[in-house]
């Protein structure tokens, strides 16, 4: 029995050893750890408040620490922690910047050693690889760091109130550092379209809509609008109104009458890309309402149409028809008639226009035919004039250049033939003729201010009958514009024809008609008008000549854009050398014009 004793104490013994090994791993693992030394990656995003929060949470804790510190923690603290350095070679991963601080400012990096009662003791640092430099310093600075302790005793108390000071700072830096990583920390949290949803300001001026914007001010608010058709746009015009006059059909014999007028208008233009069409016309009748009687129709409609053909090559072709009464102070004219003839003119012609650098060149062919009706005599009876009908051949060669884009100019040389459908007039004369002419001019471009071309040269129109005279003479063509300031243009236009005649013994005549004209908007809807006039007219084969002096004003004065009120005064005078043909002519006109 007293053999087994010892036996049984050594195994209440060892029971008990294995009891305290079991307590003390137990204590061990329920021990708390530090949050940093929990590897665990971040889950879901992390809120601006609570990164702030936290920011000056430990800012809290470092001056609370501060406080609390005695001179000889802070003496123990100030001294520099022993470095592991290990017994071989490769035990760690190299660092080569060896000056810089294991700390990479983020907010998970682990926190610095602190005198807070609650933390544990701070983890030591991650042990690294020095170089062999760095060893050598580091075991030269531990021989000295006993001496270096006696001498940080003594300025324990200096540091410690330095530290307060320096720990106040940095609350204050850590607080603002605080505030500037509330502005970029934590992007995460953003959304990719975080920047286009932003906040509106309520306070921002609201854009008005399209339609409530301003429109731009027309240039002329009451000029037709026009209509279209197809690719052209039509613009018409009518005017009614009556005219009282003091010489009904202009005329020597010519006596009072009211008059009704009935003029019509109209223009199309077409809006092609690339090549143009224009077409005009107009219509004018004239009625006795009472008085001395008078029954006059009139017209004209002519196209023209541009096309490019090519390289600075262009075409342009025009196509027209008139009828017009013979008029009762024409040389012409039929004494003792009820009415004068009808004559009727289709007219045509073809252009190429080239240019070669600055040089122009215009090359025109023209075609002109006259033809008659018959005169109604007082008795009833009528009188033909088919020997009047004739056609006209031209061909205009214009060679011009450019000494600058205002400034161009020209010559021209003109050859024709004129040609009677009644080679023998009923007098018994070959009326035929051949025709040469000869012009220089100056061409302008200046804009709007100034536009047009003006030339003089010499005619000669030679009649095969070696009886009667050739019909020459100096010729003046002019068609200028000029725009002195906006809403006012003045123009001026000349031309030089040649009248032939089947008038026994006589070769016919050279008139020249000159006009100028003025035009001014008073207001949007109001406009003033002006013209004077000269016409001179020379005999060939005999000592005569006509003068014709004429002058207008009107006023047009629009309700709206589309009828308006007009009124005119003219006034005429024909003074001649030659017997019974003076005459003067005085009207007023009062009308409505409606336009689309």
């Amino acid at each position: 029995m007293s053999g087994v004793q010892p036996e049984n104490s050594m195994g209440r013994g060892g029971k008990a050893v294995c009891a305290l090994l079991l307590a003390t791993s137990m204590f061990a693992l329920l021990r708390p750890t530090a949050l940093h030394a929990q590897e665990t990656e971040l889950r879901g995003e992390v809120s601006e408040s609570a990164i702030l929060s936290d920011q000056q949470r430990k800012a809290r804790q470092l001056a609370l620490a501060a406080q609390g510190q005695q001179p000889a923690n802070a003496a123990q603290d100030n001294a520099p922690a022993r470095t592991y350095l290990p017994a071989s070679a490769g035990a760690v991963p190299d660092d080569a910047d060896t000056g810089d601080a294991t700390a990479t400012g983020s907010l998970f990096d682990p926190p610095a050693a602190t005198d807070d009662t609650s933390a544990d003791t701070a983890a030591p640092p991650k042990p690294r690889r020095r170089s062999s430099s760095a060893r050598q310093n580091a075991a030269d600075q531990a021989k000295d760091r006993a001496a270096d302790k006696s001498k940080k005793k003594k300025k324990s108390t200096a540091d410690t109130s330095d530290i307060t000071a320096s720990t106040t700072a940095s609350t204050t830096d850590a607080t603002d550092a605080a505030e500037t990583d509330a502005d970029t920390a934590n992007r995460r949290a953003l959304t990719i379209d975080s920047a286009d949803r932003q906040k509106l300001d309520p306070g921002a001026e609201r854009t008005d809509a399209i339609e409530g914007q301003k429109k731009k001010l027309e240039d002329d608010p009451f000029a037709a609008t026009g209509i279209k058709w197809g690719s052209f746009v039509i613009r018409p015009t009518i005017e009614q109104g009556l005219t009282a006059t003091s010489n009904g059909d202009s005329s020597s014999a010519g006596k009072s009458a009211l008059l009704s007028e009935t003029a019509l208008r109209f223009s199309a233009a077409s809006d092609w890309r690339e090549n143009s069409a224009t077409i005009d016309g107009y219509g004018l009748f004239r009625e006795t309402v009472s008085g001395y009687p008078v029954h006059d129709e009139q017209g004209r409609i002519e196209g023209q149409l541009n096309v490019d053909l090519d390289n600075e090559l262009r075409a342009i072709a025009k196509l027209g028809y008139e009828a017009v009464p013979e008029s009762a102070s024409s040389p012409d004219a039929i004494a003792g008639v009820s009415k004068q003839p009808l004559r009727q003119t289709i007219d045509g012609s073809l252009a190429v226009e080239k240019h070669l650098g600055k040089m122009q060149y215009t090359l025109t062919g023209a075609v002109s035919h006259d033809f008659y009706g018959d005169a109604k005599l007082s008795d009833g009876t009528s009188l033909s004039q088919k020997d009047q009908d004739s056609t006209l051949y031209t061909a205009t060669l214009r060679t011009g250049y450019e000494i600058s884009p205002a400034l161009t100019p020209f010559t021209e040389i003109e050859v024709g033939r004129r040609t009677y459908d009644q080679r023998i007039d009923n007098e018994g004369f070959e009326r035929s003729s051949t025709r040469l002419g000869a012009r220089a001019g100056l061409a302008l471009d200046m804009g709007e201010k100034l536009s047009g071309e003006f030339s003089a040269g010499w005619l000669r129109e030679a009649i095969d009958d070696k009886n009667l005279d050739a019909i020459s003479g100096a010729t003046v063509n002019a068609d200028l514009k000029w725009s002195p300031e906006r809403g006012t243009i003045i123009g001026l236009t000349g031309r030089t024809t040649v009248e032939p005649t089947t008038t026994s013994g006589e070769s016919g005549d050279i008139l020249y008609s000159g006009r100028l004209t003025g035009e001014r908007q008073i207001r949007a809807n109001l406009t003033a008008n002006a013209a004077l006039g000269l016409d001179w007219r020379d005999y060939i084969g005999i000592d005569g000549h006509d003068r014709v002096l004429s002058a207008e004003a009107g006023l047009t004065w629009w309700l709206n854009r589309y009828a308006g009120l007009t009124t005119r005064v003219r006034t005429e005078k024909l003074t001649s050398n030659l017997p019974g043909r003076d005459y003067t002519a005085n009207s007023i006109f009062l009308g409505v014009k409606v336009q689309r």
